[in-house]
């Protein structure tokens, strides 16, 4: 039985701009000219979202747009990943936000006062340059698979808390009303924003309140209508956020400081409330051809001389690194051509990009899947799509700073708002629950525990209890670690590997690597899981992503032995467990996909 709908691949599909599955576009423009055009397409929609992510972060926005062009430029030569585009992401957004306030605290810096601001980013900058060379040396290395010892639920539960707190934060600039702060005038945690999100919309300024909703009402129902009518699938919902955004924000003359008043009650009142708006609410940014000092930043390296600053370090590279591979192993596969991604040179790429970004006062940056997605339905057929994006996010910087410099801050924040409802999305958390209830635990103490204290301490949380409940499943901590695993039969064409004990995340690697090992080999490999006790849901996952693999390469891999296992649930990845118990009888197609097995069978 053949299973069906890997996780990773849903995530990915969730993630499309267009808010629909996107197959490939086929272009009928050849070559090179299909690439410039589906880079210039992914640059329209890169531009605002390197200007909101930036922004979030709490780096100048144009620092957004300089990661843009040297990840397009430094890792269209080095990797060989083909469709992914490289950039800044909302995912990493918690922690640079996080890294220039606890940095600058850290070093006397105040946070309320833009000196200390700076003195955070420059102490950020040293992080990043060193967590690209890291980078570098985990690829080097061929440390690449280091994604495979993180469970899938804590990741999946970590992103929706990036997702949550991107929104608590964000959703105060689209209403054009201040953040509340919390102890000693710090930055309110996630909850306490979340918390007092109704009332800042009864404070909100009407006119800046006014940009944010339109924009996030585009944002929301342009991927609707696109579903219908193909004509409005040619127009990212950015653009046109942009677009009407900036014509609001010349009504409302933001460009120059002035009050207004807007009256309360049902605009019948004779009591009105005085509102102000200005240039603040606009992007700032440099005029880099007639300054260009002022458009870059040097890195202050006495970060990684504290505590702070090696916990942030961590942070960049584990969860950067895991970001990237991730985002990469699901643009593969929605390759049409199904070309593999190397993921120890990708990574290598983007380490070397980030220390030169970090070099010049640029964002962290990973592949990312929103443009990499909406690159893949332009119609793009090489990594040069990357190169021209970058190339036409470098041009538009130089020559019209003016124009960047009248989007409105409400219209990027909307879009991060957008960005934040995706990754959090309600059918993340419907998802997570078909696959089980015991994921569905790990999912919520992964996110509350992130909303609670910060990102480290949320995903270390929530490894630590997919370790306990597959410990209290397996009974063996012993083989949670070292798989139990025996060649049962071989012959030239064909081996059987037989495992036993449990089969869980913390030993998958090592599994992974024997079946690889095989698989190079010879044609066929058979794994044999009837002697094991349980069969954790991130392994499920790895194999049918193996299966996947082996399909498009002309080789066979079977899965056997799970008939006496007994789901957790009735989705086809959920996590089995054995017992003396368990019926005989065949189990229903959906529930448990006891075979994997490639079209070549």
């Amino acid at each position: 039985m053949q299973m069906e709908t890997p996780s990773t691949l849903e995530n990915s599909q969730v993630l499309n701009p267009s808010g629909r599955k996107s197959p490939h576009s086929t272009s009928i423009i050849p070559g090179m000219t299909a690439d410039l055009v589906s880079g210039f397409l992914v640059f329209l929609i890169a531009l605002p979202l390197c200007l909101a992510i930036s922004k979030a972060s709490n780096f100048p926005p144009i620092a957004g747009i300089w990661t843009a062009v040297i990840g397009g430029i430094v890792c269209t030569f080095i990797s060989n990943s083909q469709l992914t585009i490289k950039g800044p992401a909302a995912g990493l957004i918690v922690i640079v936000a996080g890294a220039v306030m606890e940095l600058s605290a850290a070093f006397g810096g105040d946070t309320t006062t833009a000196e200390g601001m700076l003195l955070g980013y420059r102490l950020t900058l040293g992080i990043g340059f060193a967590a690209g060379l890291l980078q570098v040396l985990i690829g080097l290395l061929k440390l690449g698979k280091i994604s495979d010892l993180f469970p899938s639920t804590p990741v999946h539960g970590m992103l929706v808390s990036i997702g949550l707190i991107v929104i608590a934060k964000q959703a105060y600039g689209l209403l054009g009303t201040d953040a509340p702060l919390g102890h000693a005038h710090e930055p309110a945690s996630p909850l306490v924003l979340l918390a007092n999100l109704p009332a800042a919309i009864l404070q909100s300024n009407p006119k800046i309140f006014l940009i944010g909703a339109v924009s996030l009402l585009i944002m929301f129902t342009l991927p609707i209508i696109a579903h219908y009518w193909k004509l409005f699938r040619l127009v990212p919902a950015q653009l046109v956020v942009i677009v009407v955004s900036i014509g609001m924000g010349l009504w409302f003359d933001l460009e120059h400081e002035h009050k207004y008043l807007f009256p309360i009650g049902a605009f019948s009142s004779e009591t009105a409330i005085e509102y102000v708006v200005g240039p603040k609410f606009l992007v700032t940014i440099p005029d880099v051809l007639s300054d260009p000092l002022a458009a870059i930043a040097f890195p202050d390296f006495r970060s990684l001389s504290s505590w702070v600053g090696l916990k942030y370090l961590l942070l960049f590279t584990l969860i950067g690194s895991l970001e990237s591979i991730l985002s990469a192993k699901a643009v593969d596969l929605l390759d049409p051509e199904k070309r593999k991604t190397n993921y120890d040179r990708d990574l290598l790429a983007v380490g070397v990009a980030n220390s030169l970004a970090a070099a010049i006062g640029g964002l962290p940056m990973i592949s990312e899947i929103v443009r990499s997605s909406a690159n893949i339905a332009s119609g793009a057929k090489s990594r040069f799509a990357n190169l021209w994006h970058g190339l036409f996010l470098f041009a538009f910087v130089l020559l019209f700073p003016g124009l960047i410099h009248s989007i409105p801050l409400a219209a990027l924040a909307a879009m991060l708002v957008y960005t934040g409802f995706r990754l959090a999305s309600p059918a993340t958390f419907v998802r997570t629950y078909r696959v089980g209830s015991e994921q569905l635990a790990i999912f919520m103490v992964t996110i509350v525990t992130t909303l609670a204290t910060d990102l480290l301490i949320g995903i270390v949380t929530g490894v630590g209890c997919k370790l306990m409940i597959n410990l209290w499943h397996s009974r063996s901590p012993r083989s949670m670690l070292t798989p139990q695993l025996s060649i049962e039969a071989e012959t030239e064409s064909a081996v059987t590997l037989e495992m036993s004990g449990a089969v869980v995340f913390s030993n998958w690697p090592r599994l992974q690597k024997t079946i690889e090992e095989q698989l190079t080999l010879r044609e066929r490999v058979i794994l044999d899981l009837t002697e094991t006790t349980f069969v954790d849901h991130t392994v499920m996952e790895k194999l049918h992503e193996l299966e996947t693999h082996c399909r498009s390469s002309n080789r066979t891999f079977e899965v056997v032995g799970l008939d006496d296992h007994t789901p957790f649930s009735l989705h086809p990845l959920a996590g089995r467990k054995k017992s003396p118990a368990t019926s005989k009888a065949p189990l229903p197609q959906e529930t448990a996909p006891a075979v994997v097995r490639s079209d070549s069978d």
